[in-house]
């Protein structure tokens, strides 16, 4: 049956690509029980729904209880009942409104519409009592207007079906009193209208009839039975004075101790016996066992512990249900027998956490104490270790172990370690505990810092900016804190008394190598020293690494022309017969270059030619040769500027400006040419500073060789290693100079350079490392002109 329905609404929710909707809850009500196949209501035309259509998609009710109430008829539309409804089945509350709610689905499109349909209450439920046969024991002597409390009828139904009203046999002695509870919940006491005589009717039987107000009207009904009492003038006895039990420990709740048996020789009520604690009994005996006051039954209500109670004593007390009771009573005593219930347990008593890593083996670290609260062999322990350390247990007393290093510790190795110590009982079955005890080692200094490699080379290249990173030489020392905090040095070494401190620096934190100056390649190639790294620790350690830096050349250095020979800035003039045959030798450059390497190889280029058909030059040697005889057509003056360019990237160079002049006398040949007027011209045009030049050198040489003098007498000292070689002047006349100091003076070089042309040769200078800053060499002047295939490799000699 429809009662009502509100308004309903329409919501379009977007679920992937369907959509969904969901009306407003639809209301019926129903009463309980209706047949199977009765109809509700119209769902389709409730919800708007196209009945014809209805067959095509697919409908779905909830399911309650496993249990389908509901269904529709995809023909018609209609909502009918699938299965009867017992509302007090569904709705287990009383008094509260049962409603069964649903939702239905149907698909194609998806709809979902939610219903509630309420459940009303039919009478169909009969009141009943909780006890069918109600017994009640009334003393002889009691008096009229005595009341008895009975026990009330239910009714599971609600409303005006439940219990309305309660009926009482015909009985002269006794009547009912009928009230109600705050619920509306109907009660009922039985009242004693006249005094009863035991000896005229000893049992008096009486029907209670409970009736509700349903129509038609229901109704349940419960004998009583009253039984009059005689006097009570007899106590009860027990069997035993003394009860004695055995119960083993954590037995189950529930578990039957024993029961008593008391007896009263009076009749009815005087002979009914409850059972109870007296004052003698402790409350925490109380709180262990239970006893039933009716059956005299004593069951355990906790949990027995040996270790807690071994033996329990209980007072009980029988009284009877007399007017005047009278009471008996008994001791029952509890022995608690043991079981192996209880863990064994681990007292640490005296722990170091830390030590060392450098203890010695045998120390203590721990006194470990082990217990367990049973007895016998449940009361016997053991303690053990789970797995192998370099620890060891030693029992030194039944209960007490020592645990002591066995075996020398490593920090580095093993910087922690979990002890588990694990203690079990002899117990059936055996039960263990364990704790974990927990070392740190403490780190000594017993490593020495380590560099990654033993030998490292370090390329630097020349005109390097003084304050350059050269590289990072980390050490690493496994220690910890100060025992690992590392300062780096240069171990001092002195090389040309000059100290390595004062052309390195490391940086004492991280070990990162810096150049303290430019190097020059020309003068120092490279370098052997030590890097020492040390801890902090007490005493401290140390490693060393050996570091070899070695100096790359540059192109730093310009190509020096030194022949033809010419005042700075001015330009040779030489003079040749216009004569000269084709492939004479008219001039020859030579360059040198203070560089090494690709840096100092020279080639030789034009820069400017006069006439480019008249002269060639070689690109190796720098020979200028006619390549054809002069004619009359060719300029009297020739200019040409040579362009000497080292191999260096970027390159670099110098040049030099020759001009030749053609006469129409003949000249001698060049090399004669070069012999006697060279001498002349140059002398003759610089005979002054030739003359100072030579008493300077003269006086400086006479000063070196005294002091040497002085030197040599004197006593040796030690030395740690052998000072730098100074090269001297080589010559093929075996000229020699003594001191590379006297090399390095520009006059005496000048001198040398004039000498040496006068005779015959062509002096050539070039710097070089450690020590000279020049080397001298001389060339034959025959063989610079005759000779042309050999005139590059022995323009230059480098000194090894």
């Amino acid at each position: 049956m429809k009662l009502d329905r509100r308004s309903r609404f329409l919501f379009f929710v977007l679920w992937g690509a369907t959509w969904r909707a969901a009306l407003s809850v639809t209301r019926y009500s129903i009463p309980e029980e209706m047949e199977r196949g009765s109809a509700v209501a119209n769902l389709a035309a409730d919800l708007g729904l196209d009945v014809t259509g209805l067959a095509q998609r697919e409908v779905k009710l909830d399911v309650f209880h496993s249990k389908k109430y509901l269904d529709v008829n995809k023909k018609t539309g209609e909502l009918y009942i699938a299965e009867k409804i017992d509302r007090e089945y569904l709705c287990p509350i009383k008094n509260a409104i049962c409603y069964l709610k649903l939702d239905v689905v149907i698909k194609n499109p998806l709809r979902i519409f939610n219903i509630e349909l309420e459940i009303t209450d039919i009478n169909d439920n009969a009141p009943h009592f909780r006890m069918d046969r109600i017994e009640l024991d009334v003393s002889e002597s009691a008096a009229p207007g005595e009341r008895f409390s009975l026990p009330n009828a239910v009714d599971p139904d609600v409303g005006s079906n439940t219990v309305k009203t309660y009926r009482l046999s015909e009985s002269e002695h006794f009547g009912i009193d009928i009230h109600a509870g705050s619920d509306g919940t109907k009660y009922v006491d039985l009242v004693l209208k006249k005094a009863l005589d035991r000896e005229a009717q000893a049992a008096h039987r009486l029907i209670l009839t409970a009736i509700d107000g349903g129509a038609p009207t229901r109704s349940g009904t419960a004998s009583i039975v009253v039984r009059v009492l005689d006097t009570n003038d007899n106590p009860p006895r027990f069997d035993r004075q003394l009860y004695s039990v055995d119960m083993s420990e954590n037995s189950a709740i529930g578990t039957l101790v024993t029961k008593l048996n008391a007896t009263d020789a009076d009749e009815g009520p005087n002979a009914d016996v409850a059972y109870s604690f007296t004052l003698y009994t402790s409350e925490k005996t109380q709180q262990m066992f239970d006893l039933n006051s009716n059956t005299g039954e004593i069951t355990v209500k906790g949990t027995l512990d040996f270790e807690d109670m071994k033996i329990y004593e209980m007072h009980i007390e029988a009284k009877d249900n007399g007017p005047i009771p009278l009471t008996g009573q008994c001791r029952v005593t509890v022995l608690v027998t043991d079981m192996n219930d209880n863990y064994p347990e681990i007292t640490v008593k005296s722990l170091k956490n830390t030590l060392k890593e450098n203890v010695p083996v045998g120390t203590v670290i721990a006194l470990v104490g082990i217990s367990d609260r049973d007895t016998d062999d449940n009361g016997k322990v053991r303690l053990s270790m789970n797995r192998h350390m370099p620890f060891r247990l030693i029992n030194s007393s039944d209960l007490h172990y020592e645990l002591i290093v066995s075996e020398p510790l490593d920090r580095e190795t093993v910087h922690e370690y979990e002890v588990n110590l694990v203690v079990t009982d002899s117990g059936t079955p055996p039960l263990s505990d364990n704790e974990t005890i927990t070392v740190h080692l403490l780190d000594v200094n017993d490593n020495a810092p380590t560099f990654p490699q033993s030998f490292y080379t370090i390329q630097v290249k020349e005109n390097n900016a003084p304050g350059d990173l050269l590289s990072s030489l980390t050490a690493f020392d496994p220690d910890l804190h100060e025992n690992q905090y590392l300062v780096y040095f240069i171990v001092e070494k002195e090389i040309a008394n000059t100290s390595m401190s004062m052309l390195f620096s490391v940086n004492p934190e991280n070990g990162n190598l810096y150049a303290l100056k430019a190097f020059d390649y020309e003068i120092e190639k490279e370098f052997l020293f030590h890097i020492e790294a040390r801890d902090s620790g007490v005493p401290p350690l140390c490693g060393n690494v050996t570091v070899h830096v070695v100096i790359l050349d540059q192109n730093d250095n310009t190509p020096v022309i030194v022949s033809p020979w010419r005042a700075h800035g001015s330009v040779v003039e030489e003079k040749i017969p216009r004569s000269t045959d084709k492939g004479t030798l008219v001039a020859k450059v030579i360059a040198i270059d203070t560089d090494s390497f690709q840096n100092s190889r020279i080639t030789y280029q034009f820069l400017q030619n006069t006439d480019a058909t008249l002269f060639s030059l070689d690109q190796y040697n720098g020979e200028i040769r006619t390549t054809r005889m002069f004619s009359y057509r060719d300029a009297r003056h020739q200019r040409l500027v040579v362009i000497a360019k080292d191999n260096g990237d970027p390159a670099l160079s110098a040049t030099v400006t020759i001009k030749l002049s053609t006469v129409e006398t003949a000249l001698k040949s060049y090399s004669d040419l070069i012999e006697e007027p060279l001498e002349y011209d140059i002398f003759s045009d610089l005979n002054l500073y030739l003359v100072i030049g030579l008493g300077s050198v003269s006086f400086l040489l006479l000063i070196t060789i005294l002091v040497t003098i002085v030197l040599k007498c004197q006593k040796p000292k030690p030395s740690k290693g052998a000072p730098p070689c100074r090269n001297s002047v080589i010559s093929e006349r075996n000229s020699t100079i003594a001191d590379s100091t006297l090399v390095s003076n520009d006059a005496y070089w000048y001198s040398l350079f004039l000498a040496e042309t006068r005779k015959g040769k062509l002096v050539v200078r070039q710097p070089v490392p450690k020590g000279s800053r020049y080397f001298v060499s001389s060339i034959p002047r025959s063989a610079g002109v005759t000779d042309t295939s050999d005139s590059a490799a022995s323009t230059l000699q480098y000194s090894k």
